[in-house]
């Protein structure tokens, strides 16, 4: 949308605008919506008059007051059933990205393997190691986090997660 790199402040406002208006796939409502409980008036509706404000600024103001009451009762209804659907967007996707998960086969007391990330620059580039030397698996604690020992038995200080070890 903008022209130069140094423009981009005055477009600012209408990339938020399009952000809080769009319907979310997980919540399926507007952030608008769940904020204020209502549909929002694009500024064009002001301009050239919709049937909505149209109908808006015909309404009494008892009327109406007594009609946004209603729509307030009802914010609450409305964030529930955004929850709802954010949880089951969640499953849905937790079970898509869990499908290409391989179960790790690995219990206390094997022997395994630890991936070395690349924490240090290597002059060897592809052909540096990619595991570090042996050690046993002491505790397996919950979401796949594991206390692991060297063969010497000392016991590393902090707990690594199993995607890290591999089996010898």
């Amino acid at each position: 949308m903008v022209v130069t790199y140094k423009d981009w402040a005055e477009k600012l406002q209408f990339a938020l605008w399009g952000y809080r208006t769009s319907i979310y796939a997980s919540t399926e409502a507007t952030l608008y919506s769940l904020v204020y409980g209502c549909k929002a008036v694009l500024p064009i509706e002001v301009e050239i008059q919709s049937l909505r404000v149209l109908v808006e600024t015909k309404v009494l103001e008892e009327d109406w007051m007594r009609e946004r009451y209603g729509q307030l009762a009802l914010i609450d209804e409305k964030r529930g059933r955004a929850q709802y659907h954010a949880q089951g967007y969640q499953k849905r996707i937790a079970r898509t990205f869990n499908k290409k998960v391989k179960p790790r086969n690995l219990k206390e007391g094997d022997l395994v393997l630890k991936v070395l990330r690349d924490e240090t620059f290597n002059q060897r580039g592809k052909m540096k190691p990619r595991w570090f030397e042996a050690f046993i698996i002491k505790k397996i604690m919950s979401k796949g986090a594991t206390r692991i020992t060297d063969l010497d038995g000392e016991e590393m200080l902090c707990s690594i997660n199993m995607d890290r070890l591999r089996n010898i």
